[in-house]
């Protein structure tokens, strides 16, 4: 589901389930999981989270999604909601190297992060399109959106259903650097070393008090807003959509 590569006390994480990197209730948890776990790391400076050339990531598996039983949908939305939780609260520096298209579900993951460079291209896109398909956003997500852009320019975006190539996303600070699909993991490798140079513990105090708000967004109890979410989204009509455009995209294989 995801790679783990170690150089110079920098971890590279790369998302790595299938061709377009669909996230699966298995790779969420490894995500998770794998944060947690470089959060202790002593050995680990530093986090870069990536993609292949590309492509970072198409957003959640709608194809697994549409076959959940309400358990499982339940359980997957906690996951989703602690893998945020685990990355806003890595304390080292972490840059998000965005080497593909990276919408909805994949847009939240990379505004975790400290830093983001976006790779360039008329199909890498970044932002939150679920009105195009009448799908419903969990509150988690849309406050993390929200923080990004300001309350009234994420909503207007989510409104259009609009979705930003890099210019436009660096322009409006959903990511702060564009390159070249090929450059993307080389410069976010430099920028990381940079905020590595920054003494640990101040580095870390300072990005805990700057990151306040979106450290309080994602300070729930992620248990209630999942059992909220599933009910909400159990309605026969919504998931009968969700169905839909499972089967839209079957017929496309």
């Amino acid at each position: 589901m995801i790679t783990i590569t170690h150089e110079n006390k920098t971890a590279v994480v790369t998302l790595a389930h299938g061709k377009v990197n669909a996230i699966s209730h298995g790779l969420i948890t490894a995500l998770r999981d794998t944060f947690l776990s470089l959060a202790q790391d002593e050995n680990i400076d530093g986090v870069i989270l990536t993609g292949p050339t590309g492509a970072f990531s198409a957003g959640l598996d709608v194809m697994e999604q549409a076959a959940f039983t309400v358990e499982e949908a339940t359980a997957f939305w906690v996951t989703y909601f602690e893998a945020l939780q685990a990355m806003v609260r890595y304390p080292k520096p972490f840059v998000c190297a965005i080497t593909g298209f990276a919408p909805a579900g994949a847009t939240i993951l990379t505004l975790c992060a400290d830093y983001r460079i976006m790779a360039e291209g008329p199909k890498h896109v970044i932002g939150m399109h679920e009105f195009s398909l009448s799908m419903q956003v969990p509150e988690m997500m849309l406050d993390i959106w929200a923080y990004t852009l300001g309350e009234a320019k994420a909503y207007q975006s989510l409104q259009t259903a609009k979705l930003f190539h890099a210019q436009e996303a660096q322009k409006e600070n959903i990511v702060q650097q564009t390159a070249p699909p090929e450059e993307v993991l080389e410069r976010a490798k430099k920028h990381l070393s940079v905020l590595m140079r920054v003494h640990p513990v101040v580095f870390q105090e300072s990005k805990r008090l700057a990151r306040k708000n979106l450290l309080a967004i994602v300070d729930r109890d992620v248990n209630s807003m999942a059992n909220e979410f599933v009910q909400f989204t159990n309605q026969p009509e919504l998931k009968a959509m969700v169905a839909a455009f499972a089967q839209r995209l079957s017929s496309k294989k």
